[in-house]
């Protein structure tokens, strides 16, 4: 499976609430979130954690700022799962990125408004590839007219993840 997604800093969550639904996104709910991003020698592994989304999560992506390709893996778990201390135990914890997370759906397209703990707002929106007969063309031009209608600028992207981001401070 893959995604075209992206992220960006959000001065002004509201606004992008509103814009969402006003086109009629499904919002379903707010998570609060636990990403334990594990030490593996290519692409990322996640534990998510939360009251809505529970997922092991394996990933790769470019480091880019714009729409880019995030190739994933995902397990869906429990909330009382031991899989963290087995994680933990076997490939030892790289960072912990704590979040609010509102999920909002138009479609196949994902939509996060993230509050980050030590970071600030964001919004990141995902086009799922769970359309069939359509191309990886048809996934970024979603994103991209997203991207539009929610007046996401440039200067606003973000190339790395919230891990990286905490690592670097």
């Amino acid at each position: 499976m893959y995604n075209i997604e992206i992220k960006a800093k959000c001065s002004n969550p509201a606004e992008v609430r509103e814009k969402l639904l006003n086109e009629k996104a499904d919002f379903k709910g707010t998570d609060f979130q636990t990403d334990t991003y594990f030490v593996v020698k290519e692409g990322r592994l996640k534990l998510r954690q939360g009251n809505i989304e529970n997922s092991l999560i394996y990933y790769k992506r470019e480091n880019i700022s714009g729409s880019k390709k995030s190739s994933v893996i995902l397990y869906k778990t429990t909330p009382d799962s031991t899989l963290k201390e087995i994680l933990t135990q076997t490939l030892g914890i790289l960072v912990e990125v704590k979040k609010k997370r509102e999920i909002y759906f138009i479609d196949n397209v994902k939509f996060h408004i993230d509050e980050v703990e030590s970071l600030g707002s964001f919004v990141e929106i995902e086009a799922i590839n769970s359309v069939p007969n359509k191309e990886e063309i048809y996934f970024r031009s979603q994103c991209e007219k997203y991207i539009s209608l929610l007046k996401i600028n440039n200067d606003d992207l973000i190339s790395i993840s919230y891990s990286d981001m905490l690592l670097q401070k």
